[in-house]
């Protein structure tokens, strides 16, 4: 038996096969081409796809209106201070005479024989406030700090290293003057209240003399003890600006002047200099135009996959396709349509400087819109930005929604936001007493700690920054960032938290001083702001109240005031904010997604044709090997028969004649 094709026929059945089977495999061939060009379509899509949320990622940065509103400061000397500006600033120049810088209180102890001498051990105080008229005034806004100083930790190099550690508000070194090692102590913050009190409870239950830790005392109130020598005073900045007098505790001032930072560096008593305030036309023209080269990469990503060459009459990959066509009508017809205003007095990009080409592209002229800048009446934020306006100075807009409707949106206030209190019922008890009155145990907007008092005898004011400074300094309260302040009216305490709204309470839960100092409390819980937004009741959240219906999205701050009607919210999308829009609905709706899973579904069909095709041409190729199969045998079986018939006939007599 043969057992190669076409080895006893002679004849190349591998050749023939191959070549008919080449024939019968031409319609694989052809879905070889289907399948390519779908691919190539769906690799365009996911370009376009891409393309579009690049865009989209560009337009979030736009959409702030702090991009086109922001000021810069200059300062014609240069050395006297770093000044910086931002957006609420207003555009002017102001005169500047720096009189002094502030400093930080420091103070320095005796000469030790080195920094391993034995001072003492026991418990450091420290309190900050001011001195004046022989009275230390307590700094309501911070808390007096207790360090333990163990008698491991007792040298002077101990308690210097004990005293950084506890980050108590002030640093500790030693200095080598020569003659001796001094401790110098000194307040991080610098201001006048923020002088130091130092008080220590000494283990050689002596805390007055100078000798152990009560050495570090100091106390420059009048009959206080004072052991360490001061040698910086505590002091404010004052500067004069525009021929006011302004006293700050720091010489980082951010409240001077609206929306400018100062950084003083050195003084110019006697003279002055000049703060110029000017709108940052750059940081705007640089905006502008990255929105210009934003739209212009995506036209090219589009215009590229669907081009037509009439030159070489080539066709790109989305040539003539109905989707591309639509997101290129959509995004020139939104950039083209003119704006609903918030009353920034601009409508449509032309006017600074923003127009289509010949080609689809967009042009910038720089000129344009510098003259728009330069005009008072212009607000470039609202073209671009969701921008609100308010006509009430109390009410702030925050912030809106891409759904949120443009147009005038009327305000009615019926409840103003409110901070939680709790008001003493008599006037506090003025003298503090160890283990009598002295601690109080509370809860701030649902944060519960205890405090005690130090002891001594008070005034009311006094009293109220004693229990303000020690509240605000429990760690419960400061690591969840509250802060409570304290008031007294004839005598009598009160303790406001600093946050608004339903969350925001105060309550005196007990502690042995509740009692004298409070007597029984009248505790009232905070109250959110509440009232309508076009005439649909709105949601109030401390002082944070946002809109529903036709104003859904619309976040505004009432910061006080009266309730009834507050005006009007002006609201409108810039074209970053609609744009922004519209493209998060082309990539959200499925316009493109639609298309790749259909381009997907094809390619699946492809593939389910393929197989069965090539199921159909290993039967076809058996079929036809069997075929040839067959005929090789009958060949061979002919020719062996010839072969047989022929030597039979040679034998026959005369047949070699």
């Amino acid at each position: 038996m043969l057992s190669s094709p076409g080895i006893g026929s002679g004849l190349d059945v591998t050749g023939i096969v191959s070549q008919l089977m080449a024939l019968e495999r031409r319609p694989l061939s052809s879905l070889d081409t289907k399948e390519a060009k779908q691919q190539t379509q769906l690799t365009a899509f996911g370009s376009l796809k891409g393309a579009l949320s690049s865009f989209q990622s560009s337009l979030s940065a736009l959409a702030n209106p702090e991009k086109y509103t922001a000021k810069t400061a200059s300062l014609a000397d240069t050395t006297l201070a770093n000044v910086s500006a931002n957006s609420t600033a207003a555009t002017g120049s102001y005169s500047m005479e720096i009189q002094t810088l502030a400093q930080s209180h420091k103070l320095k102890s005796a000469n030790f024989a080195t920094t391993g001498t034995t001072i003492g051990s026991g418990t450091i105080t420290i309190q900050f406030g001011t001195y004046s008229g022989g009275a230390f005034t307590l700094n309501s806004d911070k808390a007096a700090q207790s360090i333990s100083i163990s008698p491991d930790n007792s040298s002077l190099a101990g308690i210097r290293d004990t005293i950084n550690l506890a980050n108590a508000g002030v640093t500790a070194s030693i200095v080598n003057d020569g003659t001796g090692n001094r401790l110098v102590i000194a307040s991080t913050d610098t201001g006048l209240s923020n002088a130091l009190k130092i008080t220590t409870n000494d283990t050689d239950t002596n805390n007055t003399d100078n000798v152990g830790l009560s050495q570090l005392n100091y106390d420059a109130s009048t009959g206080g003890t004072t052991n360490l020598t001061e040698t910086v005073a505590a002091s404010n900045a004052t500067l004069v600006i525009d021929g006011i007098l302004i006293n700050k505790a720091s010489n980082k001032i951010t409240d001077a002047i609206e929306g400018v930072t100062l950084d003083l560096l050195k003084t110019n008593t006697g003279t002055t200099t000049t703060l110029n305030l000017s709108r940052d036309t750059a940081n705007t023209q640089s905006a502008v135009s990255s929105f210009v080269k934003a739209f212009n990469d995506l036209n090219k990503t589009i215009v590229d996959l669907s081009k037509y060459d009439a030159a070489t009459k080539r066709a790109s990959i989305l040539t003539g396709d109905s989707t591309v066509r639509s997101i290129q009508t959509q995004l020139r017809n939104t950039i083209s349509d003119p704006l609903t205003t918030a009353g920034g007095g601009l409508s449509i990009l032309t006017e600074v400087g923003v127009s289509f080409q010949a080609n689809g592209t967009l042009k910038f002229d720089s000129t344009a819109l510098s003259q728009v800048l330069n005009d008072p009446t212009k607000d470039i934020s609202t073209l671009f930005a969701s921008v609100g306006k308010t006509s009430d100075s109390l009410v702030s807009f925050i912030s809106a929604k891409p759904d949120t409707n443009n147009g005038k949106h009327s305000l009615d206030i019926s409840q103003i936001a409110t901070q939680g209190t709790a008001a003493g019922s008599a006037p506090a008890a003025l003298s503090i007493n160890t283990g009598v009155n002295d601690t109080l145990n509370f809860t701030i907007n649902g944060v519960s700690a205890s405090v005690t008092l130090a002891t001594g005898t008070y005034t009311a004011t006094s009293l109220a920054a004693e229990i303000q400074s020690r509240i605000n300094g429990a760690p419960e309260i400061s690591a969840a960032g509250i802060k409570v302040a304290l008031s007294e009216s004839a005598g009598k305490l009160t303790i406001t938290s600093d946050q608004f709204g339903a969350a925001s309470t105060v309550s005196i839960t007990g502690g042995n001083g509740k009692q004298d100092l409070f007597g029984t409390p009248v505790e009232t819980s905070g109250l959110d702001v509440a009232g309508t937004i076009n005439g649909v009741t709105a949601t109030g959240s401390g002082q944070i109240l946002t809109g529903a219906a036709d104003s859904s999205g619309l976040t505004l701050k009432i910061s006080g005031g009266n309730t009834g009607a507050r005006g009007t919210v002006d609201f409108a999308h810039g074209f970053a904010a609609k744009l922004g829009k519209l493209v998060d609905d082309m990539l959200k709706s499925n316009l493109i997604d639609n298309r790749i899973d259909g381009i997907n579904s094809s390619i699946k069909d492809i593939e389910s044709q393929r197989e069965a095709l090539n199921q159909r041409l290993e039967g076809v190729e058996k079929r036809i090997r069997a075929q040839f199969s067959a005929l090789d045998a009958t060949i061979v079986s002919m020719t062996q028969t010839s072969n047989f018939l022929q030597q039979q006939l040679s034998r026959l007599p005369g047949a070699s004649s």
